[in-house]
């Protein structure tokens, strides 16, 4: 896969290194705060200066929505924060939302939060339609925390939902990314073309055209997917 066929999103903690990133070649920004606790919200200040800087070099900008760290399992109140951080990043100029939901079932496993899901949903479809075409929404790497056979229905279900992709490892955070190949080939196979799936989680500039290769995908997500002079 040629480098410019590969689009390569960048994970960015603030606007400090986007300049140097989209000039290296990342085409999307996933902009977040907090990075040690896997990402949150980011600021509106942040939202709005990394969308000047991102579009007027050509690049698109997907803002976090999480009110905090720790477990993605968020109560009403939560939600109602995420609906409030979804509008404003969108208000913003966001080219789309990233987030993610889960609940306990009643087995005590977990499961997508439909509901929570749903309400996201309906913010990205009104900025959608004030725009005249769909935001872009990325479910994250909550996607991890579900077992094997569930994955495979929660692609059909946030189908269903509308979602543009699903960022995952494809197995436990930290472990090396080409030891869930096979993983991550069969749930690009389930997705069938209906929504992307973005490998994510130990990709960098140095393996990203090999890994996108072995699962045929076109893009991948990371914070050193590009190199940073």
């Amino acid at each position: 896969m040629s480098t410019t066929s590969l689009l390569r999103e960048f994970s960015a903690e603030n606007a400090t290194d986007v300049p140097a990133a989209i000039d290296a070649g990342a085409q999307r920004i996933e902009l977040c705060d907090n990075m040690a606790q896997g990402g949150t919200s980011p600021s509106a200040g942040v939202i709005e200066g990394v969308v000047a800087c991102a579009h007027a070099r050509g690049a698109r900008v997907m803002a976090m929505v999480r009110p905090r760290g720790g477990n993605f399992e968020y109560s009403a109140a939560e939600v109602d924060m995420m609906e409030t951080d979804a509008r404003i990043a969108l208000e913003l100029g966001a080219d789309g939302i990233v987030f993610g939901c889960l609940a306990r079932t009643e087995d005590g496993g977990l499961d997508l939060d439909r509901a929570a899901l749903a309400r996201l949903m309906a913010i990205a479809r009104e900025a959608g339609e004030e725009r005249g075409e769909p935001v872009d929404v990325t479910f994250h790497m909550a996607f991890d925390e579900l077992g094997e056979k569930q994955q495979l229905a929660a692609i059909d279900t946030l189908v269903e939902l509308g979602f543009s992709r699903i960022l995952t490892h494809g197995g436990a955070a930290g472990t090396p990314i080409e030891e869930h190949v096979d993983r991550l080939r069969a749930l690009v196979a389930h997705a069938a073309g209906r929504i992307i799936i973005l490998p994510g989680g130990g990709i960098t500039h140095e393996n990203a055209e090999a890994v996108a290769a072995a699962l045929g995908v076109h893009e991948v997500h990371g914070t050193k997917i590009v190199k940073l002079a």
